[in-house]
């Protein structure tokens, strides 16, 4: 199944030919919700052998347009997980000291060290994809740019970084839902912004960034994962299905003792009377 998501390769409109209102043959959140249970609760094993191994570090990355729901899977995905082994990064427009580094300066020393797992709200990407978009960067420098990127995350992979890369893909008609409602719901004003609207006018020309990043940064070492998010319940289900994938062919296993850790537990249990 996940195969069908799975990009190790691209070429021009690839977005086309994903259904944003797919829910891969399940009818609805009812049909999903036992196993999904199940698997929220194998996550939870996987993240505690990730933690006791400290063999691999794990980031998981977010990308979608506005409304995609970065948040929100974060949120229903992840949220179950150790805080001590886990934390989200947002990123956003950089600050003037980001700005006065590399572009993946900002990115690289919240890179998750061995036994932990963090997720990223947005990403490096943003600086070839918005950056492109509104004409702040030229073709070229994009280019350069996605070069880096992909040697930046072949380094990761080599330093025993899992990455997960996840683009949230949904439809220009569920967007304008998803504004409507916040505009409509007081619960919601808050997640409205001004430039969510603007933004819309751009909505082909992001489409066109994307598809050019995934050609250049989607490898079989660094797949994208295209998820359809016009349903909530499936991206859910769907997103928790990739990481546990990818986790499980960690092969992950709790350390063994070394010798003198044996040697003390052998120790305490023939000294230890209530062991007797």
């Amino acid at each position: 199944m996940l195969k069908n998501y799975r990009l190790t390769k691209s070429d021009k409109h690839v977005l086309s030919r994903f259904d944003p209102n797919e829910t891969g043959g399940f009818a609805s959140k009812e049909e999903i919700q036992d196993e999904f249970e199940q698997m929220e609760r194998k996550l939870r094993k996987l993240q505690d052998k990730l933690f006791a191994s400290k063999t691999n570090g794990v980031l998981i990355l977010f990308q979608g347009m506005d409304c995609s729901g970065k948040d929100g899977v974060i949120k229903k995905v992840l949220s179950n997980l150790n805080p001590q082994g886990f934390r989200a990064e947002s990123f956003k427009k950089p600050t003037p000291e980001e700005s006065a580094h590399d572009f993946l300066w900002r990115t690289h020393k919240v890179v998750p060290a061995k036994g932990y797992i963090t997720a990223f709200n947005r990403s490096y990407y943003e600086d070839v994809l918005i950056t492109r978009v509104h004409g702040m960067i030229q073709d070229e420098e994009a280019a350069a740019r996605m070069k880096n990127i992909r040697h930046f995350e072949k380094l990761l992979t080599n330093s025993g970084v899992l990455l997960i890369k996840i683009f949230l893909h949904i439809s220009p008609e569920f967007q304008l839902e998803k504004i409507r409602e916040r505009l409509s719901d007081p619960q919601k004003y808050w997640k409205f912004d001004p430039s969510d609207l603007a933004e819309r006018r751009y909505w082909d020309s992001y489409v066109d960034a994307y598809e050019d990043a995934f050609r250049h940064t989607a490898t079989k070492d660094s797949p994208w994962h295209i998820v359809p998010a016009n349903e909530r319940w499936f991206r859910d289900y769907l997103v928790l299905r990739i990481i546990i994938n990818a986790l499980e062919k960690l092969d992950l296993k709790y350390p063994e003792p070394d010798i003198e850790t044996q040697k003390l537990l052998e120790q305490f249990h023939s000294e230890d009377p209530l062991s007797q």
